[in-house]
Order: structure tokens, then sequence, then C-alpha cells
């Protein structure tokens, strides 16, 4: 697979890879005389496109990162990258380029340092920073204009924030203030933000700090997942690739969405004041948690449960908006249901600080009952870049090119999971794909973190950058730039594939001794 790939990537997408010099220095990489071909090649295109690096050593970089920056900021990989510029679908560090992903965590949408948004942040820099929206200033209205228009029913009031956690915090203050109930559900293995707010939204141990109050009026309801939940198997998840552990289900009728949602009926039954709840957050497909889905049809009942109870339901489209699911604009839609609030941020500016809550005028009347202000939330440049994005993924067509080509990568890895031992599952819809590492497909038992490092490591050396999710750290998590195009999935998936070889070589080795 590996060598059949590399034959057909084309010498464009090449150029910049690292992957020719890195098999070099893997122990039992082959050197046929085509990849002398294109490493010669690629630098000879290095020589000429590869950009400068002026900054600080790396070495001097890990000093005042040691000194000065907290403690828990930490950084991918054994050896952190120290990456000085983007185009398109690249990262470039000192020496190398990389083939991104992972979209700086599900956040570049249109490429990096598009030339529209950077061409209209840089025009808006020079008229107008900030004034705070307790002045009117043009580009915030022109953006919720246009922001609006891509949501259906009466989702057509926006308030600006500056990211996905200040948005979630805000949509719980709505719901509260909205239904004068207190109780909100999410799920377990969501994420929802790290505010002292969202934390206990948040259902990750990993993500939580043994703080009181956290969990005032939040109940996680059990996680609906197909793969490694109780019920579940081949017929239950909307996605181009079904997972291979075997099911009850028929075509059309998902027998494990009864089951979850009885499940859910019991939260209301006996940890809820009767008819009383304020709201039901659901990401639409679960990003930390590693790419999870839900059963078909489940979370349409589950608001429908909400609402007969007095609540709000509110999707999290901070990962799964703006296009990346291919089919749908928001990822709510695959769900075919229209939310009470829809909170968003990451895509929405391509990596500038902006986020959203939308929701219908009637519930946002609630906020006027006291004063809330948010500085620099729809400042001028924020609305600058969110009304290019908008501009660039319908100019680009980038909604389709995330179907086109996340479908393509989908049965590219399902072949990679049907030919090594080491990948569970593979999920997602469009260009949010997650591919779950095992120690044992059977039992389904998640690849320990020591293994699951190995693999990741050497996607990184072989010059392609994945995320890392799920609660025990063993997902791929693959949501790269929605400008991707197949020769990109091509190469990744033979860097998968390789790696996954080398991997359970590596492994069998080690059983024999």
């Amino acid at each position: 697979m590996l060598l059949m790939n590399l034959r057909t990537l084309s010498a464009r997408a090449l150029r910049d890879r690292t992957l020719c010099r890195m098999l070099t220095t893997q122990p039992n990489a082959q050197r046929p005389e085509s990849l002398k071909q294109h490493r010669q090649q690629q630098q000879h295109q290095l020589q000429h496109d590869f950009p400068a690096y002026k900054g600080q050593s790396y070495d001097e970089v890990v000093k005042l990162r040691k000194q000065y920056l907290t403690p828990n900021v930490t950084s991918y990989y054994k050896k952190p990258l120290l990456i000085h510029k983007g185009r398109g679908a690249q990262l470039f560090d000192q020496e190398k380029s990389y083939l991104d992903m992972f979209g700086g965590i599900v956040t570049v949408s249109v490429g990096h340092c598009h030339p529209k948004v950077n061409a209209a942040l840089e025009e808006q820099m020079r008229s107008l920073w900030h004034t705070t929206n307790i002045y009117m200033h043009p580009k915030l209205h022109e953006y919720a204009e246009k922001l609006v228009a891509k949501m259906p029913g009466d989702l057509k009031n926006v308030y600006f924030v500056n990211s996905g956690s200040e948005a979630n915090d805000l949509a719980m203050v709505i719901a509260r203030l909205y239904t004068g109930n207190h109780d909100i559900i999410s799920f377990r293995n969501a994420y929802h933000g790290a505010s002292p707010y969202t934390m206990g939204l948040t259902a990750h141990s990993t993500w939580r700090y043994p703080l009181p109050g956290l969990n005032s009026g939040i109940l996680h309801a059990m996680n609906p997942d197909p793969y490694t939940g109780i019920w579940g198997g081949k017929q239950c998840r909307d996605s181009p690739v079904q997972t291979t552990r075997n099911c009850d289900c028929q075509e059309n009728e998902c027998k494990a969405t009864d089951k979850y949602y009885d499940q859910l009926e019991q939260i209301f039954k006996y940890s809820l004041p009767r008819g009383k709840v304020a709201a039901m957050f659901a990401e639409s497909i679960q990003g930390v948690g590693g790419t999870v889905q839900y059963p078909k049809g489940y979370i349409k009942r589950a608001a429908e449960l909400v609402r007969a109870n007095g609540g709000l339901f509110i999707s999290d489209e901070v990962q799964s908006g703006f296009g990346r699911t291919g089919e749908h604009y928001w990822g709510f839609e695959g769900h075919d249901i229209v939310p009470d609030i829809v909170t968003m941020a990451k895509g929405i500016g391509n990596g500038f600080p902006i986020g959203a809550v939308v929701t219908t005028r009637k519930i946002a009347d609630v906020l006027s009952q006291a004063l809330h202000f948010n500085t620099f939330g729809g400042n001028p440049l924020a609305c600058a870049v969110g009304i290019a994005v908008l501009d660039v993924i319908d100019e680009e067509e980038l909604q389709k090119n995330s179907l086109d080509v996340g479908s393509y990568m989908l049965k590219g890895l399902e072949k990679l999971r049907d030919k090594h031992d080491v990948i569970g599952d593979v999920r997602g819809k469009g260009l949010m794909i997650g591919v779950e590492l095992v120690a044992d497909k059977e039992t389904r038992q998640h690849l320990s973190a020591p293994h699951f490092v190995d693999i990741w490591e050497m996607c990184k050396d072989m010059g392609v950058l994945f995320g890392r999710g799920g609660l025990n750290a063993n997902v791929l998590r693959i949501k790269p730039p929605m400008c991707v195009n197949r020769t990109d999935a091509d190469y990744a998936l033979a860097v998968i594939d390789y790696c996954c070889d080398q991997y359970m070589k590596k492994r069998k080795r080690g059983s024999r001794r």
C-alpha cells in the first residue's frame, strides 16, 4: 500500500514532505529507486521554497518555555516541534515541512494563512482594531447577518465571544435563566471546555481538577458509543464506515438507540426534579473524546425528551461546524434537529480567537435581565476574519471538499483497518475522522500509551501530524484544514499504513524474544 501510494503522489505534494528522508532512518525501511528520485526532487524544491527561520534557536525556546510558562503547558511529541510558518495544509519548523492533519486542534478550517483571510485582517487592522460593542461598528453587524443566514429556523440572534469555553459558559447561563431550572445533562466522554463552569460539563477525568462545586447541577449520561459502549455494532452509525462489532440491529432499526435512550430516561426518572431540566449539551460528533458518533436517531429522541421536561437542547458545534462533516454545514443537521442554542468557535475564525452563541430572539431576551458584557467579543478584527472565512468556505466549496476527501479517506482507512490488527475502528464523517488503535481487536482493549506513541511519533517523523484523543488517548484524530485534497489523503494513508506495519513487525519481534 505504501509504495503504491508513493508512486502515485505528485511531485507537488511531495516537494515539501519529509517522508523520503525519514524513511531512511527507519531500521526496516527499504529504499527503492523511486524513493531516491522523490528525495532528490524534494531537496531541489526545498532549496527554492522552504521558508527561512530567523527566530531564536530551538534550545533557547525550550529554555524560555521551561522558565516562564506554567508547567501545565505541555507539548506534543518527545521532541516538540518549533513551528514558525503555515501555508494551506502545511506547517514548517526549522528544517522540515509537515502535512497538518489536525488543523491546530480542528481550528484551521480554510487553510493556514489563507490569502483572502489574511487580506481581510490586514485591511481591518489599518482602519480600526477595537472599540467594544458599546459603539456600533459595521463589521459586527455585517458578520452577524452573514452568520445567522447559515442557521435554520428561528436561530437568528448571535452573541460573539472569544472561545468555545466562553460560548458554552454563556449557553449554560442562558438555559438556566430561560427555563428557571438548574440541572444540565451532558455525556460521559464529552468535552465542552476547561473553564471552571464548563469543566463540570466535561466528563473526562484527565481534564478535571479536584475543585468544589464543579458538578453543581451537572449530570453525566451514559455515552451512547456503538464501538466501546455496552451496546452497538455495524448497523448503528451514520458514517461511511461502520464498526466491525456484531449487533442485532437491522439496517433501518437500531436497537442500541433504544437501550441508550432507556438509560437517559433513567436520569429523568431518578436524578432530576420531575419535569424540570435546564438543558442538555451534546457535540454532534465528540471531538476530544475520540470522534465518537452516536447510534442513529438517538440525538433526535434525546432532544425531544429534554424539551418535554422543560429544557433546551444545546448543540456544541465548536469542532463539527462550518461544513467539516461534509453532508451538512452544521453537524446537528445530520441528526435531523434544530437546536434551541448552538455554540461555535475554532473553525469559525481559522485560528483567530472568536466564538459565538446563536439562539432565538425569545431565548436571547433573558440576557436583558441584567448587564452582560464581553470586552473583546465581536471586535472589528475578529468580525473581518469571520466574514472572510464564511466567504472562502462558500467560494472554494470546502464543505463539498470535506465530503469528497473525507469519504475517500474513510474508505482508505477502512482498508487499513481490515489489514492491520492494531487498527480497531475507523469512524467519522467528512473531515472529522477518528482511528482507534487497539491491543486486541476482539476485546477492543485500547492500545496503551507507550505503544500508541510509537506509531504516532513515527507518523510525525515521516512528515504527517495527527491529533490524539479519547479517554485513553489511543485515537488518531484526523481533522485537517478543509482545503486538503486526495493527494494529501493518499500521503497520510501511506504513512499510517507504513507505521502500523512497522509497529506490528516490531511487536512480533518482541514476542519472539
